[in-house]
């Protein structure tokens, strides 16, 4: 274990040096919020609630989804793990005293760790000090907030244990561009962070359910607004929980199986 905290830490503090894109994205975000903010309120109509999502919790949703972008999106991916695998990089890790799996899959974690830690605050800050009703609201309760952190963490893992099984995919494809642009749509979609699933009909919002994706940011954003009853988010904590031990399990025996059989060109 201590090998895999070190690499977590390490990890970590190089992603906080990347501050010139860390600006950029945080003004992309604060930027993104504020249009979304106010174009749903249109959507809204002066409704008060569409889907039995009120647009104040759908305010602190979106702002909620920006802050903590690096912890849903699937469309980023590391150019480092991808090279590895394309160019005959993947020998030296091959050559290391741990597991590739466990390796890759802290690599991933502390990326968007660093991502979130870098942009999170300034985004959230802007989100509170907007004038209502265009500002991001306090939870619900402090019971809300609690089951906000634990599903977001648990999100987390579970969206980074998807990714894992589109990079083993690679080896096999040895190319990124169709894993990662199929999975980025149908995940994207699915999750909802391209339309809050209380926005879709009964039928749709049963297939997301039954799918991985929502458990990585539409049950934490709206357990925070109380959305989501108690009841329903600690169902939500044992669905995640049981998609991050079979995607992990999976995701450990088809690495392990696949570097096997991995031929490395010119070794």
């Amino acid at each position: 274990m201590k090998p895999y905290v070190s690499l977590l830490r390490v990890r970590f503090l190089n992603g906080l040096q990347y501050r010139a894109a860390a600006l950029g994205g945080l003004a992309t975000q604060a930027f993104w919020g504020m249009m979304l903010v106010f174009i749903y309120q249109a959507f809204y109509s002066g409704a008060d609630s569409v889907g039995g999502f009120a647009y104040r919790d759908f305010v602190s949703f979106t702002w909620l989804q920006q802050a903590f972008l690096s912890f849903f999106f699937l469309y980023d991916y590391d150019g480092e793990l991808l090279g590895m695998i394309t160019t005959g990089g993947i020998s030296y890790e091959l050559c290391r005293p741990v597991s590739i799996y466990p390796i890759w899959f802290v690599k991933l974690l502390s990326k968007r760790l660093a991502m979130a830690a870098l942009r999170a605050g300034p985004v959230l800050l802007i989100g509170a000090i907007m004038p209502y009703p265009y500002n991001l609201s306090l939870p619900q309760s402090l019971t809300s907030f609690a089951l906000f952190a634990v599903t977001m963490l648990l999100g987390l893992a579970l969206l980074t244990a998807i990714i894992m099984m589109v990079y083993i995919s690679i080896f096999k494809t040895m190319s990124p561009i169709g894993s990662i642009g199929i999975l980025s749509i149908i995940g994207e979609f699915f999750s909802g962070s391209t339309i809050p699933i209380p926005f879709m009909p009964k039928w749709l919002q049963d297939v997301c359910y039954a799918m991985p994706f929502r458990w990585t940011s539409d049950l934490p954003l709206r357990a925070y607004t109380g959305n989501i009853a108690t009841n329903e988010a600690l169902v939500g904590i044992a669905a995640q929980a049981a998609w991050i031990a079979a995607l992990v399990t999976l995701g450990a025996y088809c690495m392990k199986k696949i570097t096997r059989l991995a031929v490395v060109q010119g070794g």
